[in-house]
């Protein structure tokens, strides 16, 4: 079996491991990046060591962001009633590219996943109960994703949230089954949000 050289083998593993990348654009991501110029190539990597030291997650509701609040949390243009709730922050922004969204975001960072030993406490769900308590929000989206673990999180979520005397509601389906919104295009985010409808246990 051949064997690529010891340092180039070691970045194509390290690529790997992002989801969604398999061998073959492993392997197509590493040879492009040493076929770069040095400087192209010391400039992507000092963009991923200034994002991981500068990104963090917003006290507020998880989204990633440089400064604390997130520019979304200090908007104050923003809807103060309506509360949507995400599993990721990159769903922020499939959302936002609709146009129709205006209200408050809260990113779970996840879903309910027992196998895996995510329960409600891994979640952190009690921060979303404490800010629907301190806020003032009359409606409640709950936008996880169509998976098992999405309508289980959206369930539970629909569980502890019931007797807060808020309107809940989550996303229709027109969203496909078993996808992920991220990869959704904005026509059908946009069908989805218009569409919502009661969440009921």
């Amino acid at each position: 079996m051949f064997d690529y050289a010891q340092p180039l083998q070691r970045l194509i593993e390290e690529l790997k491991r992002i989801p969604g990348i398999g061998a073959k654009t492993a392997q197509r991501i590493a040879f492009y990046i040493l076929g770069l110029p040095q400087e192209d190539a010391e400039r992507l990597a000092e963009s991923i060591r200034t994002a991981k030291k500068q990104v963090f997650y917003c006290s507020v509701c998880n989204n990633i962001t440089h400064v604390d609040p997130c520019p979304l949390c200090a908007d104050g243009q923003r809807d103060p009633e309506t509360l949507c709730i995400v599993e990721e922050p990159f769903n922020i922004s499939s959302i936002e590219k609709t146009g129709i969204y205006n209200g408050r975001y809260h990113v779970l960072l996840g879903t309910l996943a027992p196998l895996r030993g995510i329960g409600p406490e891994e979640l952190r769900l009690e921060k979303v109960v404490e800010r629907v308590e301190k806020g003032r929000f009359k409606e409640i989206i709950i936008a996880t994703n169509p998976t098992a673990e999405g309508e289980a999180t959206a369930l539970y979520l629909a569980r502890i949230l019931k007797d807060h005397g808020v309107r809940l509601t989550r996303l229709a389906m027109g969203l496909p089954v078993g996808s992920d919104l991220d990869f959704a295009d904005q026509v059908t985010i946009r069908k989805s949000l218009e569409g919502r409808t009661e969440l009921k246990e």
